[in-house]
């Protein structure tokens, strides 16, 4: 039979292994070709899985429970150690953990796990931690009966009576909000459906804004306020946002005095600000949105204080009289450093303190506001993150703040910033007797083809020899300017006490080494971003941490898009490559405005409606640009109710590599039929993805225990 013929769905799903054939492999299915005709600027692409992009279709259903099939036929050997891997993975997390409360209005808030359960509950204790305890919400008992399940938008009101919350069972981020009384634990008949989950209370304790997103393409779009017993259908829509390639969001100042409506863009935002004790009154614009002006704010006293590009790529701090808040009103507080990027910012009565990024490392830096001199905090490992942690509190001069490196698991501390002292309030406890000086991190600076020293975060057991005889795992992710940090990650346990390293590549298109790095891996330099993980990979090797039969390669969404072209641009160097929820189809899915998140993401992939980023696009899109070759094994994951990455983009991506391909390596679809892009929900139902991988990697090199 030749496999590229259009035939009958029902023949070619053949798993011979479920047979009974138990020495003859699987057959994997091959997808009926049916093709279809896009065209743009003159040019005619063929897509011959166009028709995988119908969820409902029986036909494309079966299909993906084929693949589904194949892959647990391909890996049924491996079960053993997926289990191991589980159980391993799983016994490492203590199973009663709880976090460290922080204390608002009267009440000592956390949230805490029992013993088998996959789910966190809300609790609060009245003035102490030695107070009578109330479990505010259950996720274990909320989930029951649900095969997915996600709580967000947890918000007790001003007067700590009621408690807005949202719920998700399907996975595609359509939540319903619920209030409950916390007085009686009774939840009120205010049920608002199929939102964001994005919601705050007024300060009267009677009035709940929140987003609603469009129903097609997702993207949030309204702010909508709820009065407590009123229907919901007369519930007033107080803002919504046009342009399609803005979103909005409702949040409130830390100070509670002000609600605030963030409209954000690739490149402008604009917010509109209301005092939260008139939730009846209008929004009034902060700052007209400009193109390439982006800011941010919060309330500080008399005053505003404005993170912002202005003038200043790396990012400026400024600020604002309360009355006066257009540009000219605008006053600079912390200058632009080309060699620091400013990313967040705390504000205190008495204090300032920034998230600063220097040489692709975070940074705390504490400012006094009676004049006195900045100071940053110091950290001892060669790579890490740190972050400001929830800071509730205006009136203190304690922060809190998060650690963890490669070595270092998830730490919790206070700092005085007035005495300059530092404690350790929780670190998260490795059960398994795992010991930090077991293990090595380092932080390299790895020259890309072009000169730009990238830099590269790795872990690996003590003692390891650079003989390239250890296999290594390389992730990475490069889009969006998000910056991805070295943190401690228990699972990543697993595959260094197998002899692995673990490296994480800071990419361009990420923005640990400032705006620019951002700048320079999007649009028209988007290649940088693939052809540094290449280079990167080549490093690795010839600097003896591994070899191209031993090197394997994750990334997950925009990542999975990173993983998508370096298979296409050097397949030789991998051993494996692992493609989460990927972003494969780029040119079909930025050319269709109805898909989810498209119109907002023009300014990061370029619109392809302009013939210039059309071909560009084109260029590296990894489901245009398979082709006849030799491919690493992969494993690519989704989920059928992706909001984010549609799963017919790596159905279809798994399908045409099928048939272009010229090796005999394994390629899998895992579609995760009742979740979205973050695949299972759950503490430690999620493992079991994780567990899937890897023994999908142990396997290529014959590790089976």
């Amino acid at each position: 039979m030749n496999r590229f013929c259009k035939v009958s769905l029902s023949v070619v799903l053949v798993l011979a292994a479920l047979a009974g054939c138990s020495k003859r492999a699987p057959e994997a299915p091959v997808a009926a070709v049916r093709p279809h005709q896009l065209t743009a600027h003159g040019d005619v692409r063929v897509d011959d899985y166009y028709w995988l992009n119908q969820r409902d279709d029986p036909e494309v259903i079966a299909y993906l429970e084929a693949e589904n099939e194949y892959l647990e036929a391909m890996l049924d050997h491996t079960e053993g150690l997926q289990d191991k891997l589980f159980k391993e993975m799983k016994g490492r997390i203590k199973k009663d953990d709880a976090s460290v409360p922080y204390f608002k209005d009267g009440y000592f808030y956390y949230t805490r796990f029992i013993e088998g359960g996959e789910y966190a509950l809300h609790c609060r204790r009245p003035g102490s931690m030695d107070a009578p305890e109330q479990v505010m919400l259950d996720g274990n008992g909320m989930a029951e009966g649900h095969s997915y399940f996600s709580l967000r938008g947890v918000e007790v009101s001003p007067d700590t009576k009621l408690l807005v919350y949202a719920v998700d069972t399907v996975g595609r981020r359509f939540y319903d909000l619920h209030v409950k009384n916390l007085e009686t634990g009774a939840d009120l008949p205010d049920v608002i459906p199929q939102v964001t989950g994005n919601a705050v209370w007024a300060l009267d304790n009677r009035t709940i804004f929140y987003a609603k997103q469009d129903p097609v393409t997702l993207r949030s779009y309204q702010i909508w306020r709820h009065e407590l017993g009123r229907p919901v259908n007369s519930d007033v829509l107080v803002y919504q946002e046009d342009d399609d390639t803005f979103t909005c969001r409702i949040g409130r100042s830390k100070s509670d005095r002000f609600l605030l409506i963030s409209c954000d863009q690739t490149l402008s935002t604009e917010y509109r600000i209301l005092k939260a004790d008139q939730p009846d009154g209008g929004f009034r614009v902060f700052q007209p949105r400009m193109r390439d002006l982006e800011y941010h704010i919060d309330h500080q006293g008399d005053r505003w204080v404005i993170r912002t590009n202005l003038d200043a790529p790396n990012f400026r701090l400024m600020e604002s009289p309360l009355d006066r808040t257009d540009l000219v009103a605008w006053h600079e507080i912390i200058p632009h450093r080309t060699d620091v990027l400013l990313e967040n910012v705390e504000v205190f009565d008495r204090w300032l303190v920034t998230e600063e990024r220097i040489d692709g490392l975070s940074h705390l830096a504490v400012r006094p506001l009676d004049g006195g001199a900045s100071h940053l905090l110091e950290f001892a490992d060669p790579t890490w993150s740190a972050w400001i942690a929830f800071n509730p509190t205006l009136d203190t001069d304690k922060l809190r703040f998060g650690y963890t490196s490669l070595t270092t698991p998830m730490s919790t501390y206070e700092y005085d910033m007035a005495t300059r002292a530092r404690t350790l309030l929780k670190q998260e406890e490795v059960l398994g007797g795992f010991n930090s000086t077991d293990y090595v991190a380092e932080y390299l600076h790895v020259p890309a083809r072009d000169g730009v020293l990238v830099p590269v975060s790795l872990v690996h057991r003590k003692g390891m020899m650079k003989d390239g005889s250890h296999p290594l795992l390389l992730y990475a992710y490069g889009s969006y300017g998000y910056s991805q940090d070295a943190g401690f990650n228990p699972s990543v346990l697993s595959l260094l006490d197998r002899g692995f390293v673990y490296a994480i590549a800071h990419i361009r298109g990420g923005q640990e080494m400032g705006r620019q790095w951002y700048e320079d891996g999007k649009l028209l330099k988007k290649m940088n971003t693939f052809n540094d993980f290449i280079d990167c990979g080549r490093f690795l090797v010839d600097r003896g941490y591994t070899a191209p039969d031993k090197m394997f390669a994750m990334g997950g969404s925009a990542g999975g898009l990173l993983m998508g072209a370096i298979v296409n641009l050097a397949p030789e160097l991998w051993e494996g490559v692992i493609a989460h929820v990927p972003f494969v189809d780029v040119v079909t899915t930025m050319m269709d405005d109805s898909i989810p998140l498209t119109t907002g993401e023009y300014d990061e992939w370029g619109n392809p409606h302009d013939k210039t980023y059309y071909d560009y696009m084109l260029s590296y899109s990894p489901y245009d640009q398979v082709k006849a070759q030799d491919y690493p094994a992969m494993l690519v994951t989704t989920g059928l109710h992706d909001s984010q990455v549609q799963y017919f983009e790596p159905a279809k991506w798994v399908a045409k590599l099928r048939v272009k391909k010229t090796d005999l390596n394994p390629l899998l679809l895992k579609t995760n039929m009742d979740a979205g892009h973050g695949g299972k929900s759950g503490r430690f139902r999620r493992l079991e993805e994780t567990a899937l991988s890897y023994a999908f990697m142990l396997d290529r090199l014959g590790i089976t225990k």
